[in-house]
């Protein structure tokens, strides 16, 4: 059973998470932080030590959703994973949701203005989520699937924010339609089913 101390760290790395992941590193800061994990700013600097250790560790669990949740997608979805996963990744609700949705898309731009130490952190789990999504890409090597695989979620990630972007419902189904079949079609994973990620409507 975890610790009273085990406990309040993770209310505060999962605020900081979603804090991070809706309004940007910039957005927020220790106190809205803390507010929003019940605890003082004595208690998160206790735990987490700064502002840019409260971001490590967001970004640590939310790459580690992805690192969970693809084998569920795997063994769930067969031979069509990569397309509920795409179904997934671009439907309505993982669109509304940026507080919990995939750091991926909302982590990737905040690590960029970093420091080197975070982008060999950040390698290292996206290295972990590519090899995890070769299985059932085709290609001539192991390289050819990694970097196929590379290809497929670089263009969720950009199709997601896109969408998440503009305003006319029209567009954003043209747009996560447009990438669901590229991304998928790179891959020669799967047969495409018909229809696409799931409208505003």
């Amino acid at each position: 059973m975890p610790t009273k101390r085990e406990l309040t760290r993770e209310k505060i790395v999962t605020a900081a998470s979603e804090g991070f992941r809706s309004q940007g590193f910039a957005g927020i800061g220790v106190d809205g932080i803390a507010k929003a994990a019940g605890v003082t700013s004595g208690a998160f600097y206790s735990h987490l030590g700064s502002k840019n250790g409260a971001f490590e560790a967001a970004l640590n669990l939310g790459l580690d959703e992805v690192i969970d949740g693809v084998p569920v997608f795997q063994q769930q979805g067969g031979i069509n994973w990569m397309e509920d996963f795409t179904d997934y990744y671009l439907g309505l609700e993982h669109r509304q949701d940026l507080a919990r949705g995939c750091a991926m898309t909302t982590l990737s731009p905040e690590v960029v203005r970093t420091t080197e130490e975070m982008h060999e952190f950040y390698q290292s789990k996206m290295k972990i989520i590519i090899d995890l999504m070769i299985v059932g890409i085709k290609g001539d090597s192991e390289d050819d699937r990694r970097g196929k695989a590379w290809t497929f979620i670089g263009c969720l990630i950009g199709a997601l924010t896109l969408c998440r972007a503009v305003n006319d419902p029209n567009l954003v189904q043209l747009i996560a339609a447009s990438a669901k079949q590229n991304a998928l079609s790179i891959c020669e994973a799967c047969e495409v089913r018909m229809g696409s990620p799931q409208s505003n409507d």
